[in-house]
């Protein structure tokens, strides 16, 4: 039972690659839950050991070789492990665990949602329609969600116009369409889930989770998006007492294009 929970959420596009800054990340922040996504990694060579070293002692992951990908790394036990698969695809994309905070089970979501390609038109680009697909059948289950959740990951859209460098100049992009954002609106709330990060950080506030590696110096044009989001059910969501993106990270030697975000939870009264 754990009176205080950080989760921390991270596409870190390729774990063995990356191991060192996951190391470090595990080291300098101590997630309580760490939460990944694009591991690119079959589960018979995932880092298992490498955590299990550093005080992480329960790992589940959902991998495939070379793409998608994503994990649990808990300090914590995760009970009820779960796997779903989406667009009967064969991707992991998905998987899923029960942590306590106080006495409540929690159950934790972690998702990477389809890029969507370039051209953001279903009937010419089958990555969107894929990922409008996706966005529908996540729709349709967390309709059918009861107790307290927390859906973490890549979720590959940016629904706000603060959640992108240039609201104006995306709204034609993959990731910002007026379509994506609302499909993804939908989505949250038929889980009835609170966007805790906008929550904590008003959205007349630039924040950005992604920043491309095209640009020579990603800080200095600053061009990003939030792709990256934590939502929780009302009674979790009301226990969330801080949330960060670790922009540093993105700076951090061979990093990933994407910077970690960060929630923190203390158990409280769960009557709301």
């Amino acid at each position: 039972m754990s009176e205080r929970l950080k989760i921390v959420s991270w596409n870190i596009n390729s774990v063995r690659l990356r191991l060192p800054i996951v190391e470090k990340l595990l080291l300098d922040y101590a997630p309580d839950v760490l939460c990944l996504q694009e591991t690119k990694c079959p589960d018979g060579s995932f880092p298992t050991a490498a955590f299990n070293k550093l005080g992480y002692r329960h790992v589940a992951m959902h991998g495939q070789k070379g793409y998608h990908g994503v994990a649990l790394i808990s300090r914590v036990p995760l009970g009820d492990v779960e796997c779903k698969e989406f667009c009967e695809m064969g991707d992991t994309r998905h998987i899923a665990a029960t942590v306590e905070l106080g006495e409540v089970p929690v159950r934790l979501h972690n998702f990477y949602v389809p890029a969507g390609g370039d051209v953001p038109d279903p009937e010419v680009n089958d990555k969107f329609a894929h990922k409008l697909k996706f966005l529908d059948e996540m729709e349709a289950w967390f309709g059918g969600f009861s107790g307290e959740s927390i859906v973490v990951g890549d979720l590959n859209i940016a629904p706000h116009e603060n959640d992108v460098w240039s609201h104006k100049q995306l709204l034609r992009v993959v990731s910002h369409t007026p379509l994506e954002c609302e499909r993804l609106a939908s989505v949250q709330a038929a889980g009835k889930y609170v966007d805790v990060v906008r929550q904590q950080i008003p959205e007349s506030e630039k924040l950005y989770s992604w920043w491309s590696y095209r640009a020579k110096d990603w800080s200095k044009a600053d061009k990003g998006r939030r792709l990256d989001h934590i939502w929780m059910t009302a009674g979790t969501a009301a226990q969330c007492r801080h949330v960060e993106v670790l922009r540093d990270a993105r700076g951090w030697e061979k990093p990933s294009d994407h910077a970690p975000v960060v929630s923190v939870l203390e158990a409280a009264d769960f009557s709301g």
